[in-house]
């Protein structure tokens, strides 16, 4: 039962993520605009691969998570008893709505740790250089978008 409602969480973050991507690349195509081919002597628009070289700045999804770690590791690096950092571990009391139950934050910021930075990856926070180095690395070689894509192959 816990299996299937694993599964079942990470094919509704897919699909979230996938709607994500399909949207930035239409606005792309708005942007870039059709491209001539003269093989075929007609206009056409661009396929993925060709608006992800085109553009080769980081995508929003990838944006969006590594500003989400970076912001963690901020918070991390506070000292004690700092408002963000007791809004972040906060635990408001209440129960949650029925139903499939919504991703939490600290939930992607696991899951996004574990892909940039592996299994020690918390113990990495702590040194600031050592993070900054970290999310650096990951976005320069978009580890975070390539794990998208290992994703939705398998």
């Amino acid at each position: 039962m816990v299996y299937h409602y694993l599964g079942h969480r990470e094919r509704e973050r897919e699909r979230e993520r996938e709607e994500m991507k399909i949207f930035e690349r239409k606005v792309y195509r708005c942007i870039l605009g059709p491209v001539y081919d003269n093989e075929k002597e007609n206009w056409r628009i661009l396929t993925n691969k060709e608006i992800y070289v085109c553009y080769k700045k980081p995508t929003a999804i990838e944006t969006v998570r590594l500003n989400r770690l970076r912001w963690f590791g901020h918070v991390q690096s506070m000292e004690q008893n700092r408002i963000p950092e007791r809004v972040l571990y906060m635990n408001l009391g209440t129960t949650r709505l029925t139903g499939r139950p919504r991703n939490r934050w600290q939930d992607e910021v696991r899951d996004d740790g574990r892909l940039v930075g592996g299994e020690g990856w918390q113990g990495k926070v702590r040194n600031r250089e050592e993070w900054k180095k970290l999310l650096r690395t990951a976005r320069n070689r978009h580890i975070l978008h390539m794990a998208m894509e290992c994703m939705n192959e398998h």
